[in-house]
């Protein structure tokens, strides 16, 4: 799609396309892409939106960085804003601390858990296991389950005393479903206390506790 149809499509009332149009600008340069994609931040259909957000990850650029933020902060629609979020990630490690502040702003799920992804992903342990315990202190258990998940992946990590304490700690939480993850979670650790706390997991008063604590000696059989 050359450069003119591109810029008619960007003005068709007809969302697919803009949404094409939107699409066809990763074989632009960022001098041409970005000030296009910026024009469309604030369209309506929430899908168009979306895919501004994933170009602007693929056009690295100051300005792309700062429109990410922009979206983050004041999209009124959360998947643009997790959409957003993933696209921050592609620029690396800058990118960290204002994902941090982004998770603590944004309590909807979806971007927490695209958020607490991404950081694993970009192997930002310090911000990962800040982030889990900010979603403990959210009332979102899907969340708290991801964030369990990601303690997990800090095993051999700088962070794998912090994570691992947090773990045993969790691991007497009232929800099965956090001790579930829990039992999964504590298996990337080598330490004597994860076997004292899965065998009391195996004795958990739940079904998919036990399972999930069992599950490393019934593939082992």
């Amino acid at each position: 799609m050359d450069i003119h149809e591109i810029e008619t499509s960007l003005k068709n009332p007809d969302f697919q396309y803009r949404l094409k149009a939107i699409a066809a600008l990763k074989d632009y340069t960022p001098e041409i892409a970005v000030p296009l994609l910026r024009s469309k931040l604030n369209d309506p259909e929430f899908l168009v939106r979306s895919f501004v957000s994933r170009g602007f990850g693929q056009q690295q650029t100051a300005e792309s960085f700062a429109a990410l933020l922009q979206i983050m902060k004041f999209d009124n629609t959360p998947n643009v804003r997790a959409e957003a979020a993933n696209s921050l990630s592609l620029f690396g490690k800058c990118a960290a601390s204002h994902l941090v502040l982004t998770f603590v702003r944004d309590d909807h799920w979806l971007v927490r858990r695209s958020i607490l992804a991404v950081l694993i992903d970009m192997e930002c342990h310090r911000e990962l296991f800040e982030v889990c315990i900010e979603a403990f202190a959210g009332e979102d258990m899907t969340t708290q389950e991801a964030a369990v998940d990601a303690l997990g992946t800090l095993g051999g990590t700088s962070q794998e005393q912090a994570a691992l304490s947090q773990l045993l700690e969790l691991a007497g939480s009232e929800s099965e479903r956090i001790r579930q993850h829990v039992a999964s979670a504590l298996k990337q650790f080598d330490d004597p206390r994860v076997n004292e706390v899965l065998s009391e997991l195996r004795q958990d008063s739940h079904y998919r506790v036990v399972a999930a604590a069992l599950e490393d000696l019934l593939e082992n059989s």
